[in-house]
Formats: structure tokens, sequence, C-alpha cells
């Protein structure tokens, strides 16, 4: 067990908190706050702990530069209405100097402060430890809370604990005890979605998971390998030339572990990526070779249904159809829609699986939505991950 922020007496302390406010944005405005929105609870509790809050984050890839368009100007407006008081901005083009050490040192309990832009700085993805340490002589106490990044070991992220004690935020809490219980101790039977283009981006997830799960389903672009490893016809449909034989030696170890992996049996194929394209339903055995496979059928829909329907815990990781387009996210949108409706403990492995539910308007139907793409992949792969390791055992 790792400690938490309801650990530590903050009154008067100075908690240094990393979060994710990587936000989209398009033409100077934000798009989508629901990463300012996942760290609410933890910065409204040290607020009202009596904590002087430091909070710091990156925003896009500025690489290493100072970059007006990468200022986190904008999350510090959009922060301070949320949480309902003011966010003092202390804008630096090199993140830490006299000024932001003066605002830092004058700030009162309860009051909140927003550095800039930590990856303005070279340093930081290079984990340097003296920007790490002009960070950390800012707090008294590190708060880790951007799950986003806690696979990446960066300066904000690892190396200030190297000089301060480190405890997690309630969203790290949040993300540690549902990916952590799913990887240790799920409730079965246990089923994982694995989805998205590419075999070889997630085979150490997968080789993982079939060790743990009593179900492995494989859909979307991923599905199609599969089906050329089975000596298929896939016509034009996405094919990851080099997960081809990782495809066969995944389906020849759940034969050995007798595990239930599932792909699709029928496919929705159209004669072009577009959404306006000719499309018709085949069998899995008989894609046309002129066309391409875009979405999942429905005898697959009602199949997946049923293996959802059983379970205890899903996992899912990665959309089963083009679900962008709206004729190819029937498929992604049944799946969502199965666990919005099952009583098991729902687990989505964010990225694109989370722009789906959201795009579904189902995100208060799931346990639990990972805020953190690369960072729950690498949690389920059973990594250990440099921004958690460094949070302080109980």
């Amino acid at each position: 067990m790792k400690k938490t922020i309801k650990d530590l007496n903050f009154e008067g302390k100075r908690a240094l908190v990393r979060c994710d406010f990587n936000v989209p944005m398009e033409d100077g405005k934000i798009t989508d706050d629901g990463r300012i929105r996942a760290a609410l609870p933890t910065i409204k509790y040290l607020v009202e702990a009596k904590a002087k809050v430091i909070l710091m984050s990156h925003l896009g890839r500025p690489k290493g530069e100072p970059k007006a368009q990468f200022s986190l100007n904008k999350v510090a407006d959009r922060l301070a209405e949320l949480v309902g008081q003011p966010v003092k901005f202390a804008q630096s083009d090199v993140v830490v100097d006299e000024n932001v050490r003066k605002i830092a040192s004058e700030l009162q309990n309860g009051e909140i402060m927003l550095l800039e832009n930590v990856r303005f700085r070279k340093e930081e993805t290079d984990n340097d430890l003296h920007f790490a340490k002009e960070l950390s002589e800012l707090g008294d106490i590190f708060v880790q809370e951007a799950f986003g990044t806690a696979h990446r070991a960066h300066a904000s992220t690892a190396g200030v604990a190297e000089y301060l004690p480190a405890v997690s935020g309630f969203l790290i809490e949040k993300e540690v005890k549902f990916l952590g219980d799913a990887v240790a101790d799920p409730k079965r039977p246990f089923v994982a979605i694995m989805g998205g283009a590419k075999v070889a981006d997630k085979i150490k997830v997968i080789d993982n998971l079939l060790e743990k799960v009593d179900t492995l389903i494989i859909g979307g672009g991923m599905s199609y390998t599969f089906f050329k490893a089975k000596g298929y016809e896939i016509g034009s449909s996405i094919l990851d030339e080099n997960g081809i034989e990782l495809a066969k030696e995944i389906m020849d170890k759940a034969s050995k572990l007798n595990k239930d992996l599932v792909l699709p049996i029928d496919i929705v194929v159209a004669d072009k990526f577009d959404n306006e394209a000719n499309t018709k339903i085949v069998d899995v055995e008989s894609i046309p070779s002129d066309m391409m496979g875009l979405d999942i059928g429905p005898k697959s829909i009602e199949l997946f249904n049923k293996k959802i329907a059983d379970a205890k815990t899903v996992v899912w990781n990665g959309p089963v159809g083009v679900f962008e387009m709206e004729n190819f996210a029937k498929g992604t949108r049944a799946v969502a829609d199965a666990l919005a409706k099952s009583d098991c403990i729902s687990i989505i492995g964010g990225g694109d699986s989370a722009a789906a539910i959201k795009k579904f308007g189902l995100e208060d139907k799931m346990t639990h939505i990972s805020t953190g793409g690369g960072a729950s992949l690498e949690f389920l792969e059973g990594k250990k991950l440099p921004g958690i390791s460094v949070i302080e055992d109980k």
C-alpha cells in the first residue's frame, strides 16, 4: 500500500503537486477540461487541509523551449473557475526563478499557485536532478497526481521524490487500486478486451493478461493480423506485418493455457476508408480481396456481449472498429453499452477507449476510466511505473 495525502498533516505545509493538465487546445481554448476536473478532489482536499498548494504540469511538446502556445495560463484560468478561488499563475520561461520562489514563499494556507509548463525546460524529460532540486525547493511534500505521465521518469514525476517525501493524490490512489486489483486479484470471470491497430504495441500486455484472464477478446484493427495468421484473406484491411508471428504465438499460448481467446466471427467491410463507403457484412473467412474491414458485425456483437454479460471484471483497451466514423461505430458502441448495463467492475484503459466512452456519454456508467493510456498499458503489462515507485509505502 502506498501513502496518500490522507496519511500526512498538510496544515501550513507547501504541497508540491504534479498534475496532468495536458489538455487538448484549439485556437488557444481548452476543448476538454476532463484532466483538470480529475485533479479537483485532491486540490480541494489540500486547500481544506490548509496546505499551500503548488501545482505543476506539462502541456503538449514544447521540446525544452518556452513557447507561448504551450503556456499553462489558460489552464490556470479554467482551474480557478472550477475550484472557485483564485489561482496564482507563476509565469516564467525557466519555470523556477526568483519571482516564482517569492510567490511560493508568500503563499498562505489554502491558496493555490500553478507553475509554468515544466517541459519549457529540456531538463524535465532528461530527469535532470538539478532541475528536480529546483522544483523540490518550492515544496515540503511531493504529491503525485499525474497518472498519465507516471510511466515516465521525469524531473517533476520522479526526480523531485529524491528530495521530498512523496505521497499519492486521490486520482493516483484510484488508478493503482483498480488497475492493481484487476491484475493481482480480479473478480472472476475476468475478461480483457483488446482493440487498436498493432499487435506489436500491445503484445506484452496481452502476454501478461493471458496468464490472468479467463477470456481474451481481440477486436479492432488488430484482429485482421490474427485472421492473416490463420491464413484468411483480409483484403485491404489494416495489417501489422511484424505482428503475424506474434499473433500465432498468442493463439498457441492461449490454447496451452486453456484460455478462451475470442476473435470476431463477422465484420463490416467497406470499399474505402470513408464514412460514405459502400459496405456489407461478411463472415471473417469471406473478406473480399478488394475491401477492408472497419467494424465488427452483428454476430460478433452478440458474441462479445455474451462474454461481457457473464463477466465480473472487464478491462477494455482499444476500440473494436473505426468508431470516429458513425457508420463504423456500432461495434464499439455495443461493447460500451454492454459494459454500461453490466454489474461487472469495468475498467477502461485510457486513450481511444476512453474517448469512445465519452463520445457515447457513458462515463458515469463505468467503474473506472483511466486517465493515462500509455501508463495504464504499462501497468497492465506488469511494469513498475517510475512515478508510482517513488511514492512511499505505508
